[in-house]
């Protein structure tokens, strides 16, 4: 059995060329012009282009990431998710042969091996002409593995700049340019940090989307780049595909909160299918909204950007209090980044403190510069709800604050071999049910993580069924539950 359908790689020769319009407008204008079902996946640990391009194809983007999870493991997530479709957009992530080290591991290129998938360079022109050709030509000379089987030209200045850029490519690289798309007075995408402002703070997202879909009917060639998607080699199903998906079993019936709204966006839906497959029933929760927390027997608290929010998360005092309460009587809760955050003493910005819920007694600063930014590797070395002491973990991080109290001798959950977390080489704090760090964690890559979570949802629900949730009975059955 083989999986054949079309897909592409968008890669590009460096981060901010503007590969992620090209992508999502792609996807859109695949759906809208074409009638074609497109399954989006973004290359490496990305939320905020992923929302983009979820929203742009109508359909949940999956995450792939070569550090984080192994080749089957991506290969079989990547052909469970794409069969649902009639073809794939990959969006790559920085240049096309970056990773991290000189062998360019985990690179865009490498996934493309792995998927045997034809590549599109998109290129920003800027201040650049006959040069152009050369940098592509260097990427075919560098890896002539890597199916590359076009160019989109992007930030063209006009037709003669166009005219050099398409003869000097197609002479020299002998590929053909599939688009060209024009300098742009209006920006649709604005951008925050190291990228796009997440949809669900952009406003206008269907303009924005009809936009893009617009701009790549108009400037490149949707029929010739579905030719190329279609030119894919076959990809054997891998015999343990099987295996990874009996692997997940049903634990449940138990429910999970998860906190989406505007401040707490950051979730793979990898993670939510992970939880559901194994019997989770996900309710939604809005930290936003002046009322308590609903009855559910765990809560996943995502990242995203409370800091943008602070005013209206410190005066719902109603759910806040009710979180706290909860949490006190043997919640299973599980924390990232910016969860990590909501559950601190309290947030210092520009001079204000904003109170969170409390439930660690330290408190967050915010800061002008990145205070942990890539990826990370982690040992598990102290009890907890979730993870076995001995488990290692990879993950990664990406924020601006930081916290302060705890000192290196604090009883951290996670060391760190690779990464920053809360205090230099240690992350994770845990208090009764809860465990947060800065790390987030990809399901695909770490089946213990939906395991552990819904094995404490089932755990707490049976402490409410008994009666017993007002001791510390069920925090200490969690923890004992948890097999190394």
């Amino acid at each position: 059995m083989t999986f054949e359908k079309p897909r592409l790689m968008i890669a590009a020769l460096r981060g901010g060329s503007g590969k992620t319009v090209v992508s999502l407008g792609l996807a859109a204008a695949w759906r809208l012009y074409k009638g074609l079902r497109v399954v989006p996946f973004k290359k490496g640990p990305d939320y905020i282009d992923a929302a983009w391009l979820s929203a742009a194809a109508r359909h949940a983007c999956y995450n792939l990431d070569p550090f984080l999870m192994k080749p089957d493991e991506m290969l079989c997530s990547f052909l469970r998710r794409a069969n649902k479709g009639d073809g794939a957009v990959i969006e790559g992530n920085r240049g096309l042969y970056d990773g991290v080290d000189v062998q360019g591991s985990y690179s865009t290129a490498e996934l493309s091996k792995l998927l045997r998938t034809p590549v599109i360079i998109v290129l920003d022109a800027t201040k650049v002409t006959r040069t152009a050709a050369a940098l592509v030509l260097g990427c075919q000379h560098l890896d002539p593995e890597v199916g590359i089987a076009g160019v989109i030209l992007n930030q063209v200045a006009g037709r003669r700049h166009e005219r050099v850029l398409r003869g000097a490519i197609e002479r020299y690289c002998r590929i053909p340019v599939l688009g060209v798309v024009p300098k742009e007075s209006t920006n649709f995408f604005p951008e925050r940090h190291l990228g796009l402002v997440p949809p669900q703070e952009a406003g206008d997202i269907s303009g924005a989307v009809e936009f893009a879909a617009g701009r790549m009917k108009e400037c490149i060639d949707l029929d010739a780049l579905w030719d190329i998607a279609s030119t894919a080699e076959p990809l054997g199903w891998p015999t343990r595909m099987a295996d990874l998906q009996a692997g997940a079993g049903m634990r449940g019936p138990v429910s999970i909160g998860v906190i989406r709204d505007s401040a707490f966006q950051f979730y793979y839906p990898e993670n939510i299918e992970a939880l559901e497959e194994r019997g989770a029933a996900i309710v939604e929760v809005n930290s936003l909204a002046d009322r308590p927390l609903p009855d559910v027997d765990a809560l996943y608290i995502g990242g995203g950007f409370p800091e943008t929010h602070l005013e209206r998360l410190s005066l719902n005092e109603t759910f806040r209090k009710s979180l706290k309460d909860r949490i006190e009587i043997g919640l299973p809760v599980y924390a990232e980044c910016g969860g990590l955050m909501y559950l601190c003493r309290g947030i210092l910005q520009g001079g204000n403190s904003f109170p969170m819920t409390g439930v660690f007694p330290f408190d967050v600063v915010l800061g002008s510069r990145p205070q942990g930014h890539g990826y990370t590797v982690m040992e598990c070395v102290r009890g907890n709800p979730f993870l076995g002491v001995g488990q290692s973990c990879k993950g990664h991080e990406f924020h601006y604050s930081r916290i302060i109290g705890p000192a290196r001798d604090f009883p951290f959950v996670f060391r760190l071999e690779k990464g920053h977390g809360i205090v230099a080489g240690w992350d994770g704090m845990c208090y009764k049910n809860v465990l947060a760090s800065y790390s987030h964690i990809h399901a695909v890559g770490h089946d213990c993580w939906a395991e552990g979570l819904v094995r404490a949802a089932l755990c707490f629900r049976q402490a409410k069924a008994h009666g017993s949730i007002d001791n510390e009975w069920t925090h200490e059955v969690c923890r004992e539950s948890v097999v190394s």
